[in-house]
C-alpha cells in the first residue's frame, strides 16, 4: 500500500510509521533532559522491548509497520547523491557553522559508517569523545569536557506523530515548536520527496514555515472536518496557514478546521495528550480541559478561499462533536474517571493518548488501570501494551505512531 490515506481517527489502521528507539537515548544526560525534552533517562533495551510489543500489536491488529530510518536509508540508497545535500544540511542545522568542522565530521561519518547504520548514527549524534582528541579543530574543543556533544542527538523520534501530520491523502511537514526537535523533519522532507511510496502526496506544510505546528495537534474527524490544538506547540498563525493551504486545494476535502484552544503547559503539549478519539461515538478526554476549552470554527472565505471566516463556537464540547462530525449523541469519557488525582497522574502518564486501531479498538498504555477498565466499562476494548521506560518521554500510543493509510469507515 502506497501513498497516504487518513480521513478519520478511528478506520481500521493499514499503514502506519514508527522509530524504534535508538542509541539518541544513550546521549541523554541529567544536565540535558529539560533541553531535550525529557523528564527521565529511559533504559534503552526495556524501551526497545516495549516499543516492538507495540509494534507487534500493530501487526496483529492488521496495519503494516514501516520504520522511519528504513525509509530514510532506501531513500539514500536509491539516490547516492543525496547523501552529501543530506548531511551538509543535517550538520548545518545541527550547528556545525565552520567549514572544518563539518569536513571532520562528513568524513567520520563516511568512513565509519553506511546504508542503515548512517541513518542511525545521524539520528544519535556525535560526542567528541568519539573523534578522537587529535580531531580537534578549535581552542573550544581543547578546553570542552568529555561528554561534550558535537552534534545533538534526537531523543524525540520515537515520537513520530508530531514532524507530520496526513491529512486525507495530503501531508502536513511540521515546523517543530523548540530548536532541539527540528531537524526531525529533515527525514519525513527526504522521504516524502523521494521515496516511490509517497510519490505525489500533496503537501499542505513545510518545514521551513515560520509558525510551529506539531501533529499531536492534528486530529481528523470526518472526511471534511479536521480538529488542530491551539497548544503550547501549535500557534494560531500555523493553523491559519494550514487552513488556508487547505481551503484553496480543490482536492482537499477539508473544509473545516476546528481550533481548540487548550492550556499551554508541558503536561497539556498537544491536544491528543487531553483528547483522543475511541470509537464513532466515544471521546476519551482529560476532564481539567473541559472548563477551559474554547473552540474555534475556521472556513474557507465566500469569495475566495484564503480569506478565512473564523467564528468561536459557544458549545458545550459534546454538542461541538455531534454537530461537525454529525453523530446523534456522543459520549464523553473521563481519564481517570471521577478521581482527580487518578485523571492528574494518569493522563500525565498518557491516560488520555490512546491509539485507535479500528473502531471501538484502541491500544493503550497498561499502566493506566484506572482509566483501561472504565474504556472496558464503555464497551471499548483496550489492547494494553508495557510502558515503564517508554513514557518517560511525555508521550503514548498515539504519539508514538504516524498513520499513513486506514481503512475508509463504511
Amino acid at each position: 500500500m502506497n501513498g497516504i490515506c487518513v480521513r478519520s481517527e478511528i478506520g481500521p489502521l493499514r499503514k502506519v510509521l514508527l522509530h524504534r528507539p535508538g542509541r539518541e537515548l544513550l546521549k541523554l544526560t541529567p544536565k540535558r533532559l529539560s533541553e531535550l525534552l525529557f523528564d527521565d533517562i529511559p533504559f534503552l533495551k526495556v524501551a526497545r522491548w516495549e516499543h516492538d510489543a507495540f509494534a507487534e500489536l500493530l501487526r496483529r491488529s492488521g496495519a503494516e509497520v514501516v520504520y522511519l530510518e528504513d525509509l530514510m536509508s532506501e531513500v539514500l540508497e536509491a539516490h547516492p547523491e543525496l547523501l552529501r545535500p543530506f548531511l551538509d544540511q543535517w550538520l548545518s542545522e545541527g550547528e556545525v557553522k565552520t567549514a572544518r568542522w563539518r569536513e571532520k565530521l562528513s568524513d567520520y561519518l563516511l568512513e565509519n559508517y553506511s546504508g542503515k547504520a548512517l541513518v542511525e548514527k545521524t539520528m544519535e549524534g556525535i560526542a567528541l569523545e568519539e573523534l578522537g582528541g587529535a580531531s580537534a579543530c578549535s581552542l573550544q574543543d581543547l578546553i570542552a569536557p568529555a561528554d561534550d556533544i558535537v552534534v545533538d542527538p534526537m531523543p524525540n523520534l520515537y515520537f513520530t506523530r508530531d514532524p507530520f501530520a496526513s491529512v486525507g491523502r495530503g501531508v502536513l511537514i511540521n515546523r517543530m515548536r523548540f530548536p532541539t526537535r527540528r531537524r526531525e523533519t529533515i527525514y519525513a522532507d527526504y522521504i516524502l520527496r523521494w521515496h516511490p511510496d509517497f510519490e505525489g502526496v500533496r503537501r499542505y506544510g513545510e518545514r521551513d514555515s515560520f509558525a510551529s505546528l506539531e501533529g499531536g495537534d492534528v486530529i481528523n474527524l470526518t472526511p471534511d472536518t479536521i480538529a488542530i490544538g491551539i497548544s503550547q506547540r501549535s500557534s494560531p498563525d500555523a493553523i491559519e496557514g494550514t487552513a488556508r493551504r487547505l481551503f484553496s486545494d480543490p482536492e482537499a476535502e477539508v473544509r473545516t478546521v476546528l481550533a481548540f484552544s487548550i492550556p499551554s503547559s508541558r503536561a497539556f503539549m498537544h491536544l491528543d495528550t487531553v483528547f483522543t478519539q475511541l470509537d464513532r461515538d466515544k471521546y476519551l478526554v482529560h476532564p481539567a480541559i473541559l472548563g477551559p476549552l474554547t473552540v474555534y470554527e475556521i472556513r474557507p472565505g465566500t469569495k475566495r478561499p484564503e480569506e478565512l471566516r473564523i467564528e468561536r463556537v459557544d458549545a458545550p464540547l459534546e454538542q461541538v462533536l455531534e454537530k461537525y462530525t454529525h453523530t446523534d449523541k456522543v459520549e464523553l469519557i473521563s481519564c481517570g474517571g471521577d478521581d482527580v488525582i487518578a485523571a492528574a497522574r494518569e493522563q500525565w502518564n498518557d491516560g488520555s493518548n490512546t491509539l485507535a486501531v479500528a473502531p471501538g479498538r484502541v491500544i493503550a498504555y497498561e499502566r493506566n488501570d484506572v482509566t483501561n477498565p472504565i474504556l472496558r466499562d464503555h464497551g471499548i476494548e483496550v489492547l494494553e501494551m508495557p510502558s515503564a521506560e517508554l513514557s518517560r518521554g511525555r508521550g503514548g500510543p498515539r504519539c508514538m505512531s504516524m498513520p499513513l493509510i486506514r481503512a475508509e469507515l463504511s
